[in-house]
């Protein structure tokens, strides 16, 4: 049967390895929340980078509609006119 002595000296171990683990986890814990911060002002970066481009794109996109819009516009002119000189020639075929 182990003694008193041997007791609290298996006691005193076992207090200093639980205060070792728990000295590591709390280093561990500490890392880890750094760490999270690091990543959470990285995604603010990347979400404000990201408004960014879809401000651009649309800006792009409703640049790009204009100008569709005015070179189908442009070219249904040509056309219009186009069409509307080869009337005038058929007319001036049927009056002669």
């Amino acid at each position: 049967m182990a003694t008193q002595e041997e007791i609290i000296q298996n006691l005193r171990k076992k207090v200093e390895v639980l205060m070792s683990l728990y000295e590591k986890a709390k280093a561990e814990r500490d890392r880890l929340r750094e760490e999270n911060k690091t990543l959470h002002e990285i995604v603010k970066t990347k979400e404000k980078e990201i408004s960014k481009f879809e401000d651009k794109l649309s800006k792009v996109r409703l640049a790009k509609m204009i100008a569709a819009t005015t070179e189908d516009s442009h070219e249904a002119r040509l056309k219009i006119n186009r069409i509307v000189r080869e009337i005038d020639r058929c007319i001036g075929l049927l009056n002669k």
